[in-house]
């Protein structure tokens, strides 16, 4: 997926939508990095056995923001990085080593007057199996701004 310019941004309608593949094959390194990124090192994202023997998962599972990041690039692709005002997620089931996971943004309300477009999100697995949903208000260029800043 390209990213929209903000010209065409400007021209954002209820309905329109965008879907963006975010991860294919989703590896045990890239879990653990993001838990080096994060300093979150909670064993069911980190230790195997731990994650089988003592939580009762059937493997190590990604974090939720580690989700909820990559989901955030329809957005910022879309819309631009500095579009989001507000991004709220709800994890809906983990996400194990090995999946492939898309976004969808739904564009619900836009709001003229400030600016503003209402997105709904929906990240799937590759089974089809909905692992978040998500709203975000974003900012969305004026008609006929370029998105280039004054000088």
């Amino acid at each position: 997926m390209t990213a929209v310019s903000p010209a065409a941004a400007a021209a954002v309608t209820v309905g329109q939508t965008r879907e963006l593949l975010l991860v294919r094959d989703l590896t045990r390194t890239r879990i653990v990095q993001y838990a080096g990124a994060s300093g979150d090192f909670n064993p069911v994202h980190t230790d195997e056995r731990f994650a089988v023997e003592a939580a009762g998962y059937p493997s190590v599972f990604a974090h939720g923001m580690l989700t909820m990041g990559m989901a955030g690039r329809v957005i910022t692709e879309w819309f631009g990085p500095e579009s989001p005002l507000r991004y709220e997620a709800r994890f809906r089931t983990p996400v194990f080593p090995g999946a492939t996971l898309t976004a969808r943004a739904e564009v619900e309300s836009v709001d003229g007057s400030a600016g503003t477009a209402a997105v709904a999100l929906t990240v799937t697995d590759q089974h089809g199996a909905v692992v978040m949903t998500g709203t975000a208000v974003v900012r969305t260029p004026a008609a006929g701004d370029t998105g280039a800043e004054d000088k």
